[in-house]
């Protein structure tokens, strides 16, 4: 294979064009333990390995592109997250994330419960053996079909969204003779430091019921006169990929309020409030998350203050981490196909994947790191662009990055932290076939999506 140095392309950070990118890193070889899976490590021949298997290994086995779990961590992820709120609280996986049912069972493992937002989420938590109370029903426009599954199943909450779904809730649950336990999603009116489609607590937005005009406190009212529901407390998110608490304080703040409003007027205090999910990863170098301990004690110590200062017990505290459990624990690992220098630009490395299994650059202008990982190199840096093979010229998967410039076709690299929302929101646009999701661990690795086939698309075709 060769390994010659393309001639166009600037390489020193001196001659670059402007861009999202930082310097180049010091050593390209090198594996930033923030943005890798735990058990990521570069062998001593330079080859990156996970669970103990080196990735060439796996390209053989499984093929490129593909996504790799290090099961490992993401238990341990679970763990953490667990452990660091305690009995007095819930932690629920906010399986839009990415979910299958491997993954339901390592939630159930680790002692999680489970948030969904359809009814093909619900179906697969349900059949892998989620408890049905251990599950959270979301969605801000849950069909009638849906609702009536979730009931019958007996969750353990479905949170409301609006007016309609109060009623629709409440008219199902009669209808079976139950009394479903409901949340009331608000809207606060906080603007998270996120970019604006994943900011979900402004009210010009279509999640939720708004604190503002007094809507949220009419949504109590209702569901507390209806059979049907059993009102259990408040349910607030603000956005995801942040960083700042700054945000989640002053939504605790406005949910007590409405706390102590509902005491006041109905003479109930609700046992339990949800603060959400959106907690950060790190994608890049330059990113820095909180651990889960920091955020325990942050949001405990936020809700224990407002709840004095409005004299009311502290409620049970629930949070639903997705992408601070699954993002950083994956990686999804292409070929490169085709090497292309512009001169005073950069070098745009084409590889077997692109928008079809990672839509989150093109969508959110979402920043990603990569590494070469078949091999280690002493190349000068060279300033890439990753795209994929799909027919658009948005179809970028890294935006601006440094490899080795004696980068060449045939070579594997890796882009990680894209456990969360990869798979989820992958597409068979210009009919790729979605990649499969492959959990290593200790020395194992095996198949827990499979690669979609041509017979798979096919099959679906049947004009």
């Amino acid at each position: 294979m060769s390994r010659s140095a393309h001639p166009a392309g600037p390489r020193h950070a001196d001659v670059l064009p402007e861009g999202h990118y930082s310097a180049p890193p010091a050593d390209l070889n090198a594996l930033d333990p923030k943005v890798w899976a735990r058990t990521v490590t570069r062998t001593p021949e330079g080859v990156v390995s996970v669970g103990g298997i080196e990735v060439t290994r796996l390209a053989e086995e499984f093929g490129t592109p593909a996504y790799f779990v290090d099961e490992a961590d993401f238990r341990a992820r679970c763990r953490a997250w667990r452990e660091a709120f305690g009995s007095e609280a819930d932690v629920f996986y906010a399986g839009k994330a990415f979910l299958s049912r491997a993954v339901v069972r390592w939630l159930h493992e680790e002692g999680l419960n489970l948030d969904v937002c359809s009814g093909g989420e619900l179906a697969t938590a349900l059949a892998a053996g989620m408890p049905a109370e251990n599950i959270a029903f979301h969605g801000n426009n849950k069909t009638p079909a849906e609702i009536e599954r979730a009931v019958e199943a007996g969750v353990g909450r479905i949170v409301l969204d609006s007016f309609q779904e109060i009623a629709r809730v409440a008219h199902i649950a009669e209808r079976l003779g139950r009394r479903q336990r409901v949340q009331i999603r608000v809207t606060v009116g906080v603007e998270a430091h996120t970019h604006e489609f994943i900011a979900t607590a402004h009210e010009d937005q279509k999640f939720g019921i708004a604190l503002a005009g007094g809507q949220a406190a009419e949504a109590v009212r209702r569901a507390l006169k209806l059979d049907g529901l059993e009102l259990i407390g408040i349910h607030s998110h603000i956005g995801s990929q942040i960083f700042d608490m700054a945000g989640f304080e002053v939504s605790a703040r406005r949910v007590v309020q409405l706390l102590a409003e509902v005491r006041d007027e109905h003479g109930v205090e609700l046992p339990e409030i949800d603060l959400g999910g959106g907690l950060g990863i790190a994608y890049t170098s330059d990113d820095d998350p909180r651990e889960p301990h920091e955020i325990a004690e942050a949001l405990n110590e936020i809700v224990a203050r407002e709840c004095a200062a409005a004299g009311l017990r502290k409620p049970r505290i629930s949070v639903e981490p997705g992408r601070a459990i699954v993002g950083p624990t994956a990686f999804t690992l292409y070929e490169v196909g085709t090497v292309k220098p512009l001169e005073g630009l950069r070098t745009y490395v084409s590889v077997d994947g692109g928008m079809s299994d990672n839509i989150r650059t093109a969508l959110y202008d979402a920043e990603y790191t990569v590494a070469l990982v078949s091999r280690s190199s002493d190349a000068e840096p060279m300033l890439v662009r990753v795209v994929g093979k799909h027919c658009e010229s948005g179809d970028i998967v890294v935006r601006d990055a440094f490899l080795p410039a004696d980068l060449a076709p045939g070579d594997l690299i890796a882009v990680p932290a894209t456990g969360a929302y990869c798979r989820s929101m992958a597409s068979n646009y210009n009919h790729a076939l979605r990649p499969p999701v492959v959990a290593v661990d200790d020395g194992a690795a095996r198949v827990i999506v499979r690669r979609e086939t041509e017979e798979d698309l096919l099959r679906l075709d049947v004009g």
